[in-house]
């Protein structure tokens, strides 16, 4: 999905923030309503609550496959990771 528009409306208890794609694919979060927080603000929390939810450097939020997956991924919770010497 290659983001195209963003739309952020207020709603009841807070904001409304739809990440449209290219391909018609949409992604909807909704923001808690906070005194402090404006729509642009609102767009970044989403932005960060979509960030939270997405599996980096896993398949899937589950384990790597092998030690060479987790290295290219980037997942260097499961050590050890390569027998690598300098």
């Amino acid at each position: 999905m290659h983001l195209t528009n963003t739309k952020v409306a207020h709603d009841n208890g807070g904001w409304r923030v739809d990440f449209l794609g290219d391909d018609g694919d949409a992604v909807t979060v909704h923001v808690a309503d906070a005194a402090y927080i404006d729509e642009e603000a609102a767009v970044e929390r989403a932005r960060a609550i979509m960030v939270q939810l997405t599996a980096f450097g896993t398949r899937g939020g589950g384990r790597s496959v092998n030690t060479y997956d987790a290295a290219s991924n980037g997942n260097f919770d499961d050590l050890p990771l390569l027998d690598t010497r300098h």
